[in-house]
């Protein structure tokens, strides 16, 4: 990983968000009028039991936490999700052809072997 971010709030331990994932992020929210930034939550799904979401936020839910981004977008987790996404680092890496958005989680205790859902004791 390259320059981190540490998003923090009083809400817990930091999000840890690469320099990579940063401008990857914010080039698609330019794009999206009205965005007032990202959403990172997990849902259940696949083999392992979860799985990574990230959405567009126009309006920001109850009860989600919010940390900064940048000086124009934030950062917005879904509360129910927090305690599976505590301390997580989110980079953005090329490989070849492809590149995606990887997340380092210290609380996943595995993945399936797909790597599209994972697992927390």
């Amino acid at each position: 990983m390259t320059d981190v971010g540490f998003h923090q709030s009083d809400k817990g331990p930091a999000i840890i968000v690469t320099a990579a994932a940063e401008a990857h992020l914010v080039d698609y929210l330019k794009k999206q009028i009205g965005t007032q930034g990202v959403r990172l939550s997990v849902k259940k799904t696949g083999c392992s039991g979860y799985a990574y979401v990230v959405d567009y936020v126009t309006a920001p839910e109850a009860d989600d936490l919010v940390f900064p981004l940048t000086h124009a977008y934030q950062l917005f987790v879904d509360k129910k999700s927090y305690p599976f996404l505590k301390g997580i680092s989110i980079d953005y890496v090329r490989q070849g052809l492809n590149a995606k958005l990887v997340f380092k989680n210290p609380n996943q205790t595995g993945e399936c072997g797909c790597g599209e859902s994972f697992t927390i004791a």
